[in-house]
């Protein structure tokens, strides 16, 4: 019975140390560029739903 409940769990911790080796810190222009695309896609869902929000009150009225 602990067997079963142990082995998903050490497979689990075998899968984390794998991808912790794999990390690495981002260059600055990595860092960048990620923080560019983020910023321009919550720029564009803010404005959908500022769109969506303005038409529904539109129809609404």
């Amino acid at each position: 019975m602990v067997k079963k409940l142990l082995t998903p769990a050490k497979s689990f911790i075998v899968k984390c140390k794998r991808v912790w080796h794999a990390l690495r810190k981002p260059t600055r222009k990595e860092f960048e560029t990620i923080a560019k695309v983020s910023a321009i896609g919550i720029l564009i869902l803010g404005a959908l739903g500022f769109l969506i929000s303005i038409s529904m009150k539109m129809f609404i009225k």
